[in-house]
C-alpha cells in the first residue's frame, strides 16, 4: 500500500565491510535499490526511518518514496533487510523500485477473528498454521490485512485461503486449500494415563533377569557336586 513517505538517501561511491562499518558508526545504514531499470543504486539510509516503516501496520508492503540526494526520486519497497542479532539493529537492506502500473506479488497478513465453537464448547484447541497469503494485485491494491472470521469452527473443521476474502484486483496466489488455521482435539492428557501405566509396567521387567542370572549360579554350583558324588 501506497504511504505519503519520503526517506532521503545518500549515494554510496565505495562499499565493503569496511565501508559499512563506517556508515553504520555514523547512525547510517548501507543499502541498495534495484528494478525497474537495470541500474543498482548503492545508497545509505536512516535505520530509524527504515525501521518505523517496517513497524508499521502495512510493514514491509509499505509503498514509499526515496529521495537520493543529486539523483532519483521513485517508490519502492523494502524486500529485504539484515538484522543484528544482538542489538537488533539493521545492518543492510534491499530496496526495490515499484512501477505503479505493473501488478507485483506480495505477502499479506491473516488474522482471524472469534472463538472457534470448537474450543468454546467442545474443548479443543485452535492452531495458526499460516499467518500470510500470497497474492498478486497492483501496488496501489495492495490490503493491509485480511480477516477471516473462525467463530464456527469445530473440532477436525479448517479455514482454508480459498475463503479469504478478496477486494476487487486482488488475486490469490497461494494454493487455494492452503490451511490457514484448524481446530483439533486434546489428545495429550487422554494419551497421559496410558503412558504412565506402560511405564509401570517396563519399570517391573528388569526383575526377571535377576532370576535368571540367580538359577544360572545355582546351576553352575551344582556341577562340581555331581562330579564329587561320581568320584
Amino acid at each position: 500500500m501506497r504511504k505519503d513517505i519520503t526517506v532521503t538517501a545518500e549515494r554510496r561511491d565505495s562499499r565493503g565491510k569496511n565501508e559499512a562499518r563506517r556508515l553504520r558508526a555514523s547512525g547510517a545504514a548501507p543499502a541498495v535499490v534495484y528494478g525497474v531499470t537495470d541500474t543498482a543504486v548503492p545508497v545509505a539510509v536512516s535505520p530509524k526511518e527504515i525501521g518505523r516503516i517496517l513497524n508499521s501496520k502495512t510493514g514491509h508492503n509499505t509503498i514509499f518514496n526515496l529521495a537520493v540526494n543529486g539523483g532519483e526520486t521513485a517508490p519502492v519497497m523494502i524486500v529485504d533487510w539484515q538484522l543484528d542479532p544482538v542489538k537488533d539493529t539493521l545492518l543492510h537492506i534491499d530496496l526495490k523500485r515499484i512501477d505503479p502500473n505493473k501488478p507485483l506479488r506480495v505477502r499479506v497478513s491473516v488474522i482471524t477473528t472469534g472463538e472457534p465453537k470448537g474450543v468454546k464448547i467442545q474443548g479443543g484447541l485452535h492452531e495458526i498454521v499460516a499467518r500470510e497469503v500470497e497474492v498478486e494485485c497492483l501496488p496501489d491494491a495492495i490490503p493491509e490485512e485480511f480477516s477471516v472470521d473462525v467463530s464456527e469452527l469445530m473440532i477436525g473443521q479448517s479455514v482454508r485461503a480459498s475463503i479469504v476474502p478478496m477486494p476487487d484486483g486482488v488475486k490469490l496466489v497461494s494454493p487455494a486449500d492452503a490451511v490457514i488455521s484448524h481446530v483439533v482435539a486434546l489428545k495429550a492428557e487422554e494419551e497421559a494415563p496410558a503412558a504412565e501405566g506402560a511405564e509401570g509396567v517396563a519399570a517391573a521387567a528388569p526383575a526377571e533377569p535377576e532370576v535368571i542370572k540367580k538359577g544360572k549360579k545355582e546351576e553352575e554350583g551344582a556341577a562340581p557336586a555331581e562330579e564329587k558324588k561320581k568320584k
